[in-house]
């Protein structure tokens, strides 16, 4: 088995976004997590996921500041998964996610579940990069430059 290899110390956000968060069932926890999941046994059924593995990546991201524990919220003895701010900065990566995967990977007529606002029972606008003028990016609108230090809040 290949070890992993840590992206923490890269200079790439990207990867070090990947490092956090980047395997398949990491993300699907989040995911679940997102629908309204806080229990081991709600993950597990759900994602058909083992034990072994899922406590794993709980407790990994518990460390990783993305979930914390807390008392389940009936009282019963269980502990819940919360997610942190930080956790909860991740909705646009899996909206993204998603919506990628409505784009290229289903079929025409192809069903698959959607994401509606709760409210107005109508899909999610699709994501959308945009300038700090308001204008709209696209991928070749952009580039990376090195070594900025960002203010805090700003990408």
């Amino acid at each position: 088995m290949v070890k992993r290899v840590s992206l923490w110390n890269a200079g790439c956000p990207v990867a070090r976004s990947l490092d956090a968060i980047g395997d398949w069932w990491s993300l699907l926890i989040i995911r679940d997590a997102f629908d309204g999941k806080r229990r081991f046994g709600e993950f597990q059924l759900g994602l058909g996921i083992s034990r072994g593995v899922l406590a794993t990546r709980l407790r990994d991201l518990v460390k990783r500041g993305i979930f914390e524990t807390g008392p389940a919220s009936d009282g019963t003895a269980y502990r819940e998964y919360v997610l942190t701010a930080k956790g909860c900065g991740l909705f646009p990566v899996i909206v993204a996610l998603r919506q990628w995967g409505e784009d290229f990977l289903f079929a025409d007529m192809e069903g698959h579940s959607s994401l509606v606002d709760r409210e107005k029972r109508v899909p999610v606008a699709r994501l959308v990069v945009h300038a700090a003028d308001g204008r709209s990016l696209d991928w070749h609108d952009t580039e990376v430059t090195p070594d900025r230090v960002p203010a805090r809040g700003v990408a």
